[in-house]
């Protein structure tokens, strides 16, 4: 990868380049960034996945109380053949037996309705049960029916 290349051609990112287990822990800290409502982990490995999910134990002004989440390896081909026991959905199922307050988890939703391609697959959703912003309602405000005597 040309770097400086990169690097000039951002102008409101920051390429942060190492080992996520190096770079992840402060991250937060370190660039505090608006709140995080999304996540691509395109990460390949078990080990890497399972470091890059301590993204969701920072302070929680950082982070939406709720996270889309994309795992480019969850689905797979007949060759990759991942399954719960596997890369990264092993590391999402360590990490959902290790925190009693975060899960992350496919959104059935996504199912129940007609989407082109499998990449919805790949969607999973982080629900932190313990942010102060958990229990905000979030939905439309108008969805009370009139009541007709």
């Amino acid at each position: 990868m040309d770097v400086k290349a990169l690097k000039s051609k951002l102008t409101k990112s920051k390429l942060i380049l190492g080992d996520v287990s190096d770079t992840i822990n402060d991250f937060c800290e370190d660039y505090n960034p608006a709140p995080i409502g999304a996540i691509s982990f395109d990460l390949d490995f078990y080990s890497s996945t399972k470091s890059a999910l301590a993204v969701f134990k920072t302070n929680h002004k950082h982070l939406m109380p709720r996270i889309f989440c994309y795992f480019d390896d969850t689905m797979g081909s007949d060759i990759e053949l991942y399954n719960d026991f596997t890369g990264q959905r092993l590391a999402i199922n360590e990490f959902n037996k290790e925190n009693e307050s975060i899960k992350i988890a496919f959104p059935h939703y996504l199912s129940s309705i007609e989407i082109d391609g499998f990449w919805w697959n790949q969607i999973w959703i982080a629900h932190l049960f313990d942010h102060p912003h958990y229990n905000t309602f979030v939905s439309d405000t108008e969805q009370q029916l009139p009541l007709n005597l």
